[in-house]
């Protein structure tokens, strides 16, 4: 059940930390309690038990209840009908079938009852309340039968506002409640909600249409899906779980089905742990991306960096996809998410380790107040405000791709909704962007990789098209950016361009042009053989070049051109295998140290910490700068 699962919050709000030798800061002490926790958990955080998976029943000892009209039919004990009100008192089976265009069903058993309803061809509906409205049972199961269509509806003036503990939804539970079977069951929820429950909320199965003035699915204590199939159209949120007062509680697992979900507010919000383990998910929330106009950096105000953009009407409505208080994981599943908030998103830690995650939204792609952990998985945002973001940024692993009118990955701290409803992150200590492994890809207006603190590169493939403008850089850090392993590609403007420091292990070229170079022309380096190391075409206009791989060696001379052609397949513009000619000779040039800056006619570039007096700091202003000196020689054209 789920009620024995819930004590493994804690644990899943550990386990959402990111370890602490990963993301370089915390305590031994802290390190060794998220390690524990992370290794502890491994399964979902919702059971379902045989009773929830169970869609048969015994024909023989079920209640047949024939609705016609105003007139209700019992045929057995348990139920009695009074006019067009059926009352259930006892635990057992009912099978509901017929039309009942103005009635209720209420079910009013023993605390410890379970009572099943079987809708088998059933339409119902109610002007003075809930279609459905289980008053007690210890838990009421909705079975949908096979092959039949369902209907429920409630009226839409029966509410008392002032009283927050009244039925507020067509099918309303005041305890547990589980939906399964695979029939269809289409609700209207005219007062409020579609299907609310005040306690645990499990659906295992079916076809479920809903359509809401307020919320579509509610589950007070909790809302766990292993199946089905959902089309949910809700004027707030299209599933929440909402228990505020009980920090063990207020969490939606999504471990199975497909969703189709449109919401005048978040798509999925989930009071504390939001959780996806697996499924289908298309959410459209707050008229989508295309209702904000998120003006990119350069036009107007570079290097914002923690400013978002508002919804059109500037409200402090929550438009986000998927959303939670206190910590979100996603483990798999598939989800699409065109939203005009934030598309992922946690006032805690977000882990992401598995599933494919595509995104169009009009903010931020994947945002985090604390730490923002990638270990695993696909993640495309093809229209955001900000790529990745959070307090500190970790990538592991994965394939990410970010295309932001700001910045593709921000480490930045504070909290995310002041008063105007927009995120107000500010620079901290504990700021920090780590990237391990995996595959980044990054087209941002404002600054590529923007880290309000260090940086750390240990492996990986990051290929960064940077800002055209000179308030922003392709790399930004304040302090130190180390790099001990992995290919670094990132183009860009010169004013503020930056390069990992000298303290790196690994070796970095920073070119500097003297003029704009056109988007799409080649970069090329090659060793003392003549070997291409590197080919590269970037997305946009740039007039500075970071490359850093292992490759690259401290006494060896390389050669940069500029232009030509290249057979091989470009992804990304980072060219894989072919022949490239017909280039343009610019330099040649020998490492001598950890980071060589040169421009491109052959000149050294010796200021600290990159071009043009040091890197973008806060928000895209002049930073303190990085140590570094050029550590090259000039060989000439």
């Amino acid at each position: 059940m789920i009620k024995e699962y819930m004590k493994s919050l804690a644990l899943i709000t550990t386990l959402l930390v990111p370890l602490s030798g990963l993301s370089g800061c915390g305590s031994s002490q802290e390190t060794a309690s998220a390690t524990a926790a992370a290794t502890s958990v491994s399964s979902p955080l919702a059971e379902y038990s045989d009773e929830d998976m169970n869609d048969t029943w015994d024909v023989a000892s079920a209640v047949t209840v024939n609705l016609d009209g105003s007139t209700i039919a019992v045929n057995g004990s348990g139920a009695t009908a009074a006019g067009s009100t059926l009352t259930i008192t006892a635990a057992g089976t009912y099978v509901l079938q017929g039309t009942l265009p103005d009635g209720q069903i209420i079910v009013s058993a023993g605390k410890d009852d379970t009572v099943r309803l079987v809708m088998n061809g059933a339409a119902l509906a109610c002007s003075a309340g809930p279609s459905i409205y289980s008053q007690q049972a210890d838990k009421t199961i909705i079975t949908l039968a096979p092959g039949t269509s369902n209907s429920v509806a409630d009226g839409s003036s029966y509410l008392d506002s002032a009283d927050e503990d009244q039925p507020d939804a067509a099918i309303f539970i005041q305890d547990d409640l589980t939906v399964n079977g695979s029939g269809t069951l289409t609700v209207t929820g005219n007062s409020r909600n579609g299907i609310a429950t005040k306690d645990d909320l499990i659906i295992t199965g079916g076809n479920i249409n809903i359509t809401a003035v307020n919320d579509g699915l509610r589950g007070r204590d909790s809302v766990a899906i292993n199946n089905g199939n959902f089309v949910i159209n809700a004027k707030s949120d299209g599933i929440q779980a909402n228990n505020d007062e009980d920090t063990s509680k207020g969490w939606i697992s999504l471990d199975g089905g497909k969703f189709n979900v449109t919401a005048g507010q978040d798509g999925i919000q989930a009071e504390t742990i939001l959780q996806v383990w697996g499924g289908e998910i298309n959410l459209t929330t707050g008229g989508g991306s295309a209702s904000v106009s998120n003006t990119p950096a350069s036009a107007g105000n570079p290097g914002r960096g923690f400013n978002d953009p508002q919804t059109a009407d500037e409200s402090t409505v929550s438009t986000k996809g998927i959303k939670a208080g206190a910590g979100l994981l996603v483990n798999d599943g598939v989800l699409a998410i065109d939203s005009a908030d934030d598309a992922v998103h946690s006032n805690g830690d977000v882990l992401i380790n598995g599933g494919i995650i595509n995104i169009s939204t009009g903010d931020d792609a994947v945002h985090s107040d604390a730490n923002l952990t990638v270990n695993s998985g696909t993640i495309s945002a093809t229209r955001s405000y900000e790529g990745l973001e959070g307090v500190t940024v970790t990538i592991n692993g994965g394939e990410i791709s970010l295309t932001a009118s700001d910045d593709g990955i921000n480490s930045a701290g504070g909290s995310d909704d002041d008063q105007n409803g927009r995120d107000n992150f500010r620079a901290s200590d504990n700021n920090e962007v780590r990237i391990t492994g995996g595959y980044l890809y990054v087209n941002a207006a404002g600054d590529g990789l923007d880290s309000n603190g260090a940086m750390y590169i240990d492996g990986g493939t990051i290929i960064v098209n940077g800002p055209t403008n000179s308030g922003n850089g392709a790399l930004d850090y304040n302090g130190t950016c180390e790099q001990t392993g992995g290919i670094l590609v990132a183009a860009g403007s010169s004013g503020m361009a930056q390069a990992p420091s000298d303290s790196s292990s690994q070796n970095s070229i920073l070119v500097s042009y003297t003029a704009v170079q056109k988007a799409g022309t080649l970069v090329n380096l090659a060793d003392e053989s003549g070997k291409s190391l590197l080919t590269f075409a970037p997305a946009k206009d740039y007039q500075s070049m970071v490359i850093s791989m292992p490759e690259l060696a401290q006494g060896k001379t390389y050669t940069l051109f500029s232009g030509g052609t290249c057979t091989g397949t470009a992804v990304n513009g980072l060219y894989n295998g072919g022949t490239y000619t017909g280039g343009t000779k610019l330099t040649s040039l020998t490492l001598s140290g950890t980071l060589t800056s040169i421009a491109d006619d052959g000149s050294a570039v010796t200021n600290r910490g990159g071009m043009n007096g040091g890197p973008g700091g806060q928000g895209g202003q002049p930073g303190q700068g990085a140590q570094g000196g050029s550590g090259m020689r000039p060989q000439g054209r």
